[in-house]
């Protein structure tokens, strides 16, 4: 029996989706008992040349021919962004139509009016390919996974950054330099500010954090750092001290607090999320039972995307009569506090500049020994005619003292500039 589905958008995710769902035809009707049929497909330009064929009377830019559709009772969203895709996927759910979408932006921002609305009318919305692209992550964390307390997740969760990061580690180049090059070759955005700022990987974490804790989690509670001012000065001392630099989405959850950042931060070699380069993903989970888990793959690309969006449509064709709403759950949950003040003593990577004269690191370190600060390894080079780069490791510290010393090193008149703080990952088992 055929299953009608409407696809919104035919760009690079929605034309993997058709070409994975051709190529996998026999095999879906095997899984599900339907045969699974893209019926309409909505577009902006109806003559434009796609990835894939398409019959004429397939495409539309008439919203309502495909929403409209009594016949379609799946819908699969690849527009991206907030509007028009919030209006049409809260249509479809009004029309009692199920929805998958691979829509992060959407799904971090409105995710719980959007699976509010799905709960109330009965249907299934699904978004395995909002966060990490092929890797499966949100259905672990939703089911496999529910016997744990979650205590931690960090994890590499956005492609372009890690590109950057990867190729400034391998070649030396600077951040500008790769950027350009990441944009040439269509790896990052004309505007990369989303993926450069960290605010696609806030977006990400948000989604995840919501689903390991159990609570509501919003984008403003998490404390957001870029990789725009990791120079490649940063990228050569990470090599000296043994480690690389790697922008890291954390979440943590300590005495029933949550702590939610994304930063650049310093990882030893030895850890497993150093060794993910270029434009992989991968998630590092913590669970009380299950212990340590690692999730690792492609976090982009039309069938690495695909994959996950046709894993979900084959889940609402098995579950059809027995709708599910995704997890993010319309249920009360509890309400955990996130505040950042109680996240845990670690250690940090300082880059700065002081004149180059006798006594002046003793006046440094004596600022740092007046705050409680440790300072683990030091390096020191001059890098010009009275002038000294000082990159400094310290042992695990809370957070204001660490800021309370450089605030009063901003200040000092014999240090010049603070360039570089990120926080450093400790090895797994250390």
């Amino acid at each position: 029996m055929e299953q009608r589905i409407g696809l919104l958008g035919c760009g690079t995710v929605g034309g993997g989706v058709i070409e994975l769902m051709r190529r996998r035809k026999q095999r879906l009707q095997s899984l599900t008992g339907w045969e699974p049929i893209i019926a309409r497909v909505l577009v902006r330009d109806v003559h434009k040349e796609r990835s894939v064929s398409l019959a004429e009377d397939m495409l539309t830019n008439d919203p309502d021919v495909v929403l409209g559709d009594a016949s379609i009772r799946i819908i699969i969203e690849t527009i991206g962004g907030i509007e028009p895709a919030r209006t049409f996927i809260l249509e479809a759910i009004a029309r009692g139509k199920h929805v998958i979408t691979a829509n992060k932006d959407l799904i971090a921002l409105c995710g719980e009016e959007i699976l509010e609305a799905a709960d109330a009318a009965g249907v299934t919305v699904l978004y395995e390919a909002a966060v990490g692209g092929a890797i499966p992550l949100i259905r672990p964390l939703q089911e496999s996974l529910t016997a744990n307390a979650i205590s931690d997740l960090k994890g590499i969760v956005n492609g372009t950054t890690n590109y950057i990061l990867s190729k400034m580690t391998e070649t030396g180049a600077d951040f500008d330099e790769v950027l350009k090059e990441a944009q040439d070759l269509g790896y990052a955005e004309s505007d990369p500010s989303s993926d450069v700022d960290g605010l696609d990987a806030a977006r990400k974490l948000t989604i995840l954090a919501s689903i390991a804790f159990y609570t509501r989690v919003s984008l403003s509670d998490v404390e957001v750092t870029g990789i725009r001012k990791i120079t490649a000065r940063d990228i050569a001392y990470a090599h000296e001290l043994g480690s690389v630099i790697k922008l890291l989405a954390v979440g943590t959850e300590r005495d029933g607090a949550l702590t939610l950042h994304v930063r650049p931060t310093l990882i030893p070699k030895s850890h497993p999320l150093a060794h993910v380069s270029g434009s992989y993903n991968a998630l590092f989970v913590r669970g009380d039972a299950a212990g340590d888990l690692m999730f690792f793959g492609r976090g982009a690309g039309a069938l690495p995307t695909a994959s996950a969006v046709v894993g979900d449509a084959i889940e609402v064709l098995k579950t059809m009569r027995q709708p599910q709403n995704g997890g993010y759950a319309p249920h009360p949950r509890p309400h955990k506090p996130v505040d950042q003040e109680r996240a845990e003593s670690a250690s940090h990577y300082i880059r700065l500049s002081a004149n180059d004269q006798p006594g002046v690191f003793a006046k440094i370190a004596g600022v740092f020994g007046d705050h409680g600060v440790s300072m683990e390894t030091v390096l020191q080079k001059r890098v010009a005619a009275h002038s000294a780069e000082i990159v400094i490791v310290t042992h695990d510290v809370h957070a204001r003292h660490l800021r309370a010393a450089l605030k009063q090193l901003e200040a000092h008149p014999d240090v010049t500039t603070i360039h570089c703080i990120m926080p450093v990952e400790r090895s797994v088992n250390a």
